[in-house]
């Protein structure tokens, strides 16, 4: 009876465990933009967010809640404003980021220092690079993010109604007639963005012409008398300002220029476009109908 009764304890006791083992996560795989391969065994839970696109990702991705620590400027959504701030960027504060345990920091290729982001991985970190290119990028990275934080249908909903988004700008602008656009990134120096930056993927979108796509640099430093040569039908800076802000204000004088000639100078808030983040449709919402003006004007 005794020997029945052990076998039967230690029956129980296997079936139990391949019962909860068939309910833990199978492991998870992901590559980040660098295409370093994360492997976890488990969904994280505390995430570092060290630029302020990478937050606003992660909330779409249903993962807002599981940000231990961010930088400065990531203030959107609402609920971002909550979490504490460890550093700004491209410096970031190891020591504290260290001391935090978390299960995955997730760093800006192009934005954070590279030395730091190798350190962070050096003292045995989960590191997600981040460098969204073109825009197809951002919708693929909520799902990963999803698929990291074990919110794949938050993820997927997200992804999806920015896909529809994508589709409805494609299909109503994309192939009308050419506006060539110079894009202001800043003012002194004079900063533009070359055609390897997603919002030249946005002015493509919209059916425009980046004129300085061509340039080796991401965000090239320019001249003014460059900015004349290209003709340029429309100017656009990323400003918050209002509409007679310095930066357009600055171009009034050079009436020679296509773009100053018909008033084609426009603004679009930088945290809708700069920002590689899910907001950045409503940037191009906003780009486009200006290209659509200046090209029916």
């Amino acid at each position: 009876m005794c020997k029945f009764k052990t076998f039967f304890s230690h029956a129980i006791i296997f079936l139990s465990g391949m019962f909860f083992s068939s309910l833990s996560w199978a492991e998870i795989k992901v590559q980040d933009d660098e295409n370093n391969l994360i492997i976890l065994q488990n969904p994280v839970n505390r995430i570092i967010s060290l630029t302020p696109h990478i937050t606003e990702i992660l909330f779409s991705a249903g993962a807002g809640s599981k940000i231990i620590a961010t930088v400065a400027y990531s203030d959107y959504p609402q609920a971002a404003k909550r979490i504490p701030r460890i550093s700004g960027y491209p410096s970031m504060d190891i020591e504290r980021i260290v001391s935090l345990k978390p299960d995955l920091v997730v760093v800006w290729a192009s934005g954070n220092n590279r030395e730091q982001v190798e350190k962070l991985m050096e003292l045995g970190l989960t590191v997600f690079i981040s460098e969204p290119r073109q825009v197809n990028d951002i919708y693929k990275t909520i799902r990963r993010f999803g698929k990291l934080a074990g919110t794949n249908n938050i993820a997927e909903k997200s992804a999806e109604n920015f896909i529809n988004h994508y589709k409805y700008l494609k299909e109503t602008y994309s192939n009308k007639e050419k506006v060539k656009v110079f894009y202001q990134f800043w003012n002194k120096p004079l900063m533009t963005i070359n055609g390897q930056h997603i919002i030249s993927d946005i002015i493509n979108l919209c059916g425009g012409t980046n004129v300085f796509s061509k340039l080796n640099s991401l965000t090239p430093i320019i001249s003014i008398e460059a900015v004349i040569a290209s003709q340029t039908d429309v100017i656009v800076v990323g400003s918050n300002n209002e509409k007679e802000s310095k930066w357009l204000s600055e171009w009034k004088p050079w009436l020679h220029l296509a773009a100053v000639k018909k008033d084609h100078l426009y603004y679009i808030d930088p945290d809708l476009l700069n920002r590689m983040g899910p907001r950045i449709l409503s940037g191009a919402d906003k780009l486009c109908e200006l290209l659509d003006k200046a090209r029916k004007n």
